[in-house]
């Protein structure tokens, strides 16, 4: 099942980044104030960008060097000036291509 990265901009300039595997869902959480504490005190107000991963561990992966990008580097990256590959470590971002390839084949070979 895939997983999401997201971006989302908040109300005093910051840029707040998580994962779920419904993006729009989280969002409504994070409006409702029943999201993470940091968006409970600094009012969402968009989704800046998403990108889908091939599970929770890539997706995990991927969260942990984007939430170190000061809020400009996050802002490049959703408008697409920085991939996503660029801001992880090599390593980590082979491994997270590999996972996608992986999980694309089984999809694609026929049940037995």
């Amino acid at each position: 099942m895939p997983w999401f990265l997201y971006l989302i901009e908040c109300a005093d300039g910051s840029v707040y980044t998580g994962i779920a595997v419904d993006v729009e869902a989280r969002f409504e959480k994070h409006l409702n104030g029943t999201g993470a504490r940091y968006t409970r005190s600094r009012k969402p107000v968009q989704v800046l960008a998403s990108f889908e991963l091939a599970n929770r561990s890539s997706a995990s992966r991927a969260e942990y060097w984007v939430k170190r990008l000061p809020a400009p580097e996050k802002r490049a990256l959703a408008a697409g000036a920085r991939t996503l590959e660029s801001v992880m470590p090599a390593v980590v971002a082979e491994e997270a291509e590999a996972e996608v390839i992986v999980e694309t084949e089984e999809q694609e070979s026929p049940s037995a």
